[in-house]
């Protein structure tokens, strides 16, 4: 297998389960109970940190093991810890504005994702191009992806379905009982 597969799966499965969180946070959505919202959107935010936790040291620490490396984060080390604090801090915060969007959205993954998506690849193609600090040839190409990228975004979030608005309640007909009628009532049927 081409060697060039490995990190193209991952990139999919990473697509595949960040794809994935959208609409899961979604269904954390508080319902209304007397006009208002029984929580927070960031009541289920709180436990989207605790798996990050968990499955960040746990995962890490397995695979520092099955690559042979050490614990040592200090000297030539130190930049692991200093990059890898900085990059979980923008991925949270990422997850953090996410979870945000996708309440005050409703839950409307369809919307959300795409502008996500399309607007990480843009962002990190730029920040791509910083990081060569210019003298390089930059392919038109690019900027016609970016484009492509935004029209893309914006024609999948207008067309995706998005299903139809939840029906109004209906007003209640008052159900009138035997019990309920008044004793003038009942005094002239007797």
């Amino acid at each position: 297998m081409n060697k060039m597969w490995i990190p193209i799966c991952f990139a999919l499965l990473t697509a595949f389960f960040w794809g994935c969180y959208g609409p899961l946070i979604g269904n954390a959505n508080a319902p209304m109970v007397d006009g208002a919202k029984l929580w927070s959107p960031y009541k289920p935010y709180l436990f989207v940190g605790v798996a990050y936790l968990v499955i960040a040291i746990i995962g890490g620490a397995i695979m520092m093991s099955v690559k042979g490396d050490t614990f040592n984060f200090s000297g030539v080390h130190y930049p692991t810890m200093k990059w890898g604090f900085l990059a979980g801090s923008f991925g949270a915060i990422g997850a953090l504005f996410l979870t945000s969007a996708m309440m005050t959205s409703k839950g409307n993954a369809a919307l959300v994702m795409p502008i996500v998506f399309g607007g990480a690849v843009s962002v990190s193609a730029i920040i791509g191009l910083l990081r060569l600090h210019g003298g390089v040839t930059i392919s038109p190409l690019l900027w016609v992806g970016l484009v492509t990228t935004v029209v893309g975004v914006t024609l999948t979030a207008m067309n995706t379905p998005h299903g139809h608005a939840p029906a109004k309640p209906k007003a209640e007909t008052p159900v009138v009982s035997a019990a309920d009628e008044s004793p003038i009532a009942t005094e002239e049927h007797v």
